[in-house]
């Protein structure tokens, strides 16, 4: 009964060739198509939205062309009919009775026109007409239609004054180029109807329209100002979309009848609509739906082959790879055997340097143990060392009480203060009244020994006596303002105060000759400071505190040349308690 139970309980064996087969067809084809359906929207409307800002530019661009093109119309009429040398010509030619000197004014005018002409290229046809007269042309730089009529042309808007027509036939007599035109009055004198007739240029409009802009087939349709004619620049649309095109509505991008409308309306009073076919504008996002099923058809028959292609590729380094598995557990020095594969001989060579880092450990080990005798002699010794050292200076000191050398005394006594907190084998925390006594013992000494050159002063708020410090905090620093800033008649103050509520400041001020910048940043790095004397440097105050401190604390030094130098420490306030010694 209990091997019956047994066997009921083992699990089923599945094949690994069948489980990667149908885990590369669903990984190869499930990623595609969750792709292809949750980037579908998004992939329209990105394309749609390229297409659209592509469409909106180029009927942008092709909108500002046009409105230079006006204004390039208006500024070159008032040249003709506000600028009062030719104006006054124009009155003179016309009052004038003297063939001769009709004929000379009339060169002077024609002249003007030609060089007006000449300094705007996208001016074409230029005239000074009279309508209703039996000749309406007077003076023109080009041969005009016989038929000059411009109460026939279609009209556009009025704009600064002056009246725009078209788009239009050139009036130009052998031409039959789309343009626009202008009409605008000139006051002369009596009682004369004069007016200065401009065309563009007889390719801007083709140069300005151009359906190598949109890269697709677009149709062109302006509204005049009146908003009531709409002209089809090229080719033919739907009556609805033309009528559409022409009315009032005001979005920049619509939908209709299978179409896509982007309006422009300019400030000058006028629209002009680019015209797409839906089929047209869609047909990246068609290509790219073809180009997906493709795809997937294309992956569902190479899955089939890499699943059987990757099986033959793991089988073999797979057996070998458990083999090396084997033989670590028995030789743990032998060397692996490579299976040629990049990603199987990858884990081999990690096993490989886990090897040798076994052996690695396993020497290092046994080195210890060969060491750890010796590093106990040496430990020994660096006790009896300063055990020694003390021994020997006290025996001065009782020789010195003994013949009365009291400064001998004195000196000896501070040495072996200072010695004793520096060789000591107290913890390296303290706290700021231990820190304090032993730098003015420090600092008694090297008074002694500079003869009194310079002087020395505390100040310690009594709050902070019990706030925990790392030892030898302030001795670098004022052995740096001895050594590097201190001249005649020094002075050197340390001033511990509460800094806020939970932090205390360190300040270690002298009057020395001061450093610059350079120095200071070299100071402050971990390599800059050298180790002098008793001291520890720079080095050693920068990395204490961010052992200790980290982030939370402040080290700045202020100094400039001749003015002496500060340096400030802002450190959290502990107890000792609250360090990890």
């Amino acid at each position: 009964m209990l091997r019956a139970t047994l066997k009921s309980h083992t699990p089923a064996v599945k094949s690994l060739r069948k489980t990667l087969v149908i885990y590369v067809v669903i990984g190869t084809l499930l990623p595609l198509l969750l792709v292809g359906v949750v980037t579908y929207s998004s992939i329209y409307s990105i394309l749609s939205g390229k297409i659209g800002n592509g469409i909106s530019a180029s009927l942008r661009q092709e909108a500002v062309s046009l409105e230079n093109a006006v204004d390039n119309l208006d500024f070159a009429s008032k040249q003709f009919a506000l600028d009062g040398q030719i104006v006054e010509e124009m009155s003179s030619f016309l009052q004038e009775k003297q063939i001769y000197r009709k004929s000379q004014i009339m060169n002077s005018i024609n002249q003007k026109i030609n060089l007006v002409n000449f300094t705007n290229p996208y001016i074409g046809l230029t005239a000074y007409i009279m309508p209703g007269s039996d000749d309406p042309v007077l003076f023109t730089n080009m041969s005009t239609r016989r038929n000059f009529d411009v109460s026939s042309l279609p009209t556009f808007m009025r704009y600064n004054g002056a009246d725009y027509y078209g788009p239009h036939n050139t009036m130009y007599a052998v031409g039959d180029n789309l343009v626009f035109s202008e009409q605008r009055i000139v006051r002369v004198t009596g009682q004369q109807q004069l007016y200065i007739y401009l065309e563009t240029n007889y390719s801007l409009l083709r140069k300005i329209f151009n359906q190598e802009a949109y890269g697709m087939k677009v149709n062109h349709l302006l509204v005049n100002q009146q908003g009531n004619i709409t002209n089809v620049l090229d080719g033919k649309l739907p009556a609805q979309i033309v009528k559409a095109a022409g009315g009032s509505s005001t979005r920049t991008h619509e939908e209709l009848g299978g179409y896509h409308l982007f309006r422009y309306e300019s400030p000058q009073g006028w629209k002009l609509v680019s015209v797409v076919k839906k089929s047209v504008f869609n047909s990246e996002i068609y290509s790219w739906f073809y180009k997906m099923i493709l795809l997937a058809l294309s992956t569902l028959g190479f899955a089939g082959f890499l699943a059987w292609l990757i099986w033959k590729r793991i089988y073999g380094p797979l057996r070998k790879v458990n083999l090396e598995i084997i033989r670590m557990a028995e030789n743990v020095t032998a060397p692996v055997s490579f299976t040629n594969v990049e990603e199987f001989d990858f884990v081999l060579s990690n096993f490989q340097q886990m090897k040798d880092q076994v052996n690695e450990l396993i020497l290092a080990v046994a080195r210890n143990e060969k060491q750890k005798s010796q590093f106990e002699i040496e430990k020994l010794l660096s006790q009896i060392n300063p055990h020694f050292l003390h021994n020997t200076l006290n025996t001065v000191q009782w020789l010195a009480r003994l013949n009365g050398q009291k400064e001998i005394d004195k000196l000896v006594t501070l040495l072996v203060k200072v010695l004793h907190y520096n060789l000591g084998k107290q913890s390296i925390i303290v706290t700021i009244g231990e820190e304090i006594e032993a730098i003015r013992n420090y600092m008694e000494l090297q008074r002694i020994r500079y003869d009194y050159e310079f002087e020395f002063n505390v100040q310690v708020d009594e709050a902070v006596l019990l706030a925990a410090v790392p030892r030898f905090l302030l001795q670098p620093l004022v052995e740096n303002s001895i050594y590097h800033g201190l001249s005649d008649n020094g002075k050197v103050d340390v001033m511990i105060t509460a800094h806020g509520t939970a932090e205390v400041q360190l300040c270690v001020i002298d009057n020395g000759a001061g450093t610059d910048p350079e120095m200071i940043e070299q100071l402050l790095s971990d390599n800059g400071a050298k180790e002098r004397g008793l001291g520890i440097g720079f080095s050693y105050v920068t990395r204490m505190l961010r052992t200790y401190y980290g982030e939370q604390m402040t080290l700045l030094m202020d100094s400039k040349p001749g003015e002496g130098t500060t340096v400030t420490i802002i450190i959290p306030r502990k107890n000792k308690e609250d360090f990890d010694d």
